[in-house]
């Protein structure tokens, strides 16, 4: 992500443009933090709380990575010189569905596995960290460009 100035009749414009190739990179990186981060949990259940918590937490770590990658899939399938436009649409397609890959999957977990919901939940949430610190990471060099870019 990089910030582009041009002057346009008196008025500085600022565009931000999005390197897909990059973006891709990076969605897919957050699946593989999020894997680790899911086994991480995993373990610590495991040796917290016993193999029922481990069993819990290696799900929740498994619907907070699933519905990345669902998402990352989704997100960037056929955006090889696709318009703005339809790139944005499929990302947001790839938010519904990431969305309701978690909600389908929560309700399976309780209702099928008897997980306990503490361990599932507390491991979801570590990958959901994981997923919003890789993202401030990306947004800070292009806030500064941005920045650079306007002054």
């Amino acid at each position: 992500m990089r910030a582009c100035r041009q002057q346009l009749a008196g008025f500085a414009k600022v565009a931000v443009v999005i390197d897909l190739p990059a973006a891709k990179r990076l969605a897919f990186g957050v699946v593989r933090g999020q894997t680790a981060m899911a086994v991480v949990a995993a373990l610590a259940g495991w040796a917290l709380g016993g193999p029922h918590a481990g069993f819990s937490a290696a799900l929740g770590g498994a619907i907070g990575t699933l519905a990345s990658l669902g998402m990352a899939l989704l997100a960037f399938r056929g955006t090889s010189g696709a318009s703005a436009a339809r790139i944005l649409g499929t990302f947001y397609a790839g938010e519904v569905v990431k969305v309701a890959i978690a909600i389908v999957s929560f309700v399976l977990a309780l209702k099928l596995t008897g997980a306990s919901p503490l361990p599932l939940f507390a491991a979801y949430m570590a990958t959901f960290v994981v997923y919003w610190v890789v993202l401030a990471r990306m947004a800070l060099p292009a806030l500064r460009a941005t920045r650079r870019a306007r002054a």
